[in-house]
């Protein structure tokens, strides 16, 4: 990182597979100057890395970095790349993970960080030990809408919280014909929906609610074959019409009974999460309802602009009130002046930058970080084991995590 004479700090970037994340990655870095141009940053995009050649010429052409290489290393060993987004696919998380704070780069890494909990702590201890910034990749906590939310549970607006429930269903693969891309092989991507997006709502419980003490789960596999997509072709939307037919080896459903930790905001709510990726119907249903002794709420990403807040208890004229993300809500009035106006998925990726790069300057400590990736990478653990075993199974509590809590978690 280097100060530039108009005292901007220009940080350099490496990227690490240029797919759709990788490309989003990349426009979010960009961004960055038009939705927060008092924060002083200005992102260089330095060096990425793919295995395809026609995605290295497009990290330059159309992307706009300053050199690409078919090999990952390369980008960790250059001197003017201060921060890495790790955006491949997920078994190669961990090793690459390892491999960026040994080399000393602070990094931007998508969800799940590990194939499971033991390669998430793999990579929280080498983080660690190095000393070095993370962020993680749970874009839907940065929703106006559920910073709002957030705010509600904590001022005790709702009321004493008594349960959650919630949902991520959608319809990637609901069709038979959709492609068995890497996520649908445990080798490659480790759990199916559980990691895929039982993670990212494990998480909204977390930050908005507290951490999960224990969870009984049950899961199935709803399509047992699908046609093979081979590896660096094509997307996991893909449909393939008489491909050779191979074995799905993960679950394609997951449900969860919970109950939150004593410690949490909501101490001891129960609730139940459920994930799809085969629903009819749902194409992003990735919802999260919260009821208390005086109110609820509820937000779903599809209105991702909206929240649904009940009027309190003993109204005249009960009911819910769609409440519309406005500036002074979250994030929102850096990306729209007044509500109705609405923002979209793309800028969800830019607040998550911001976080993390005023996080990598020593300026906030508020971004996701590798404790909040190993505390949702336990309680998917914890639901593996539990739909495996029939049992309740307990979570511990992580350390250094951004989980709402009645007090500050002890190290």
């Amino acid at each position: 990182m280097r100060t530039l004479a108009n005292g901007t700090t220009e940080v350099g970037v490496g990227l690490i597979s240029v797919g759709w994340m990788g490309q989003l990655h990349s426009r979010a870095y960009r961004n960055l100057a038009y939705a927060y141009p008092d924060l002083g940053v200005r992102p260089r995009l330095v060096h990425a890395a793919d295995t395809s050649e026609d995605r290295r010429r497009e990290a330059v052409d159309v992307l706009g970095y300053e050199r690409a290489s078919a090999d990952y290393r390369a980008v960790l060993e250059d001197p003017e790349v201060d921060v890495v987004s790790i955006c491949a696919p997920n078994f190669l998380h961990a090793e690459m993970g390892i491999a960026a704070a040994k080399a000393g780069k602070h990094f931007w890494i998508e969800k799940p960080v590990g194939r499971g909990e033991t390669e998430t702590a793999a990579v929280a201890e080498a983080a660690d030990a190095a000393g070095v910034v993370t962020s993680i990749g749970f874009n839907y906590r940065h929703a106006p809408a559920v910073e709002h939310l957030r705010e509600l549970i904590a001022a005790g607006t709702l009321g004493r919280i008594t349960n959650v429930r919630g949902h991520m269903f959608a319809d990637y693969s609901a069709d038979p014909r959709g492609a068995r891309s890497w996520r649908f092989v445990r080798e490659l991507a480790g759990s199916g929906v559980l990691g895929d997006l039982m993670g990212h709502l494990v998480d909204l419980v977390h930050y908005t609610l507290g951490p999960v003490a224990e969870v009984s789960a049950l899961t199935s596999t709803v399509y047992a074959e699908r046609p093979e997509l081979p590896m660096g072709t094509g997307t996991h939307f893909a449909l393939i019409e008489g491909g050779q037919m191979e074995p799905v080896e993960n679950e394609d459903y997951a449900g969860m009974l919970v109950r939150l930790s004593g410690d949490a905001v909501a101490a001891d709510a129960v609730g139940t999460l459920e994930a799809s990726r085969v629903a009819v119907g749902p194409r992003a249903s990735y919802g999260i309802a919260v009821y208390g002794t005086n109110g609820s709420a509820i937000w779903d990403f599809e209105q991702l602009n909206f929240l649904r807040v009940s009027t309190p208890l003993g109204t005249e004229d009960p009911g819910y009130t769609t409440v519309m993300a406005h500036p002074g809500m979250g994030e929102f009035g850096r990306f729209q002046p007044g509500a109705g106006t609405s923002m979209g998925y793309d800028d969800l990726k830019v607040i998550e930058a911001k976080k993390f790069l005023s996080a990598v300057l020593g300026r906030s400590s508020d971004a996701s970080n590798i404790h909040d990736a190993l505390s949702a990478a336990r309680v998917v653990s914890a639901a593996e084991r539990s739909a495996a075993e029939r049992s309740w199974e307990r979570i511990p509590a992580e350390p250094g995590t951004t989980a709402a809590l009645t007090a500050p978690q002890e190290a």
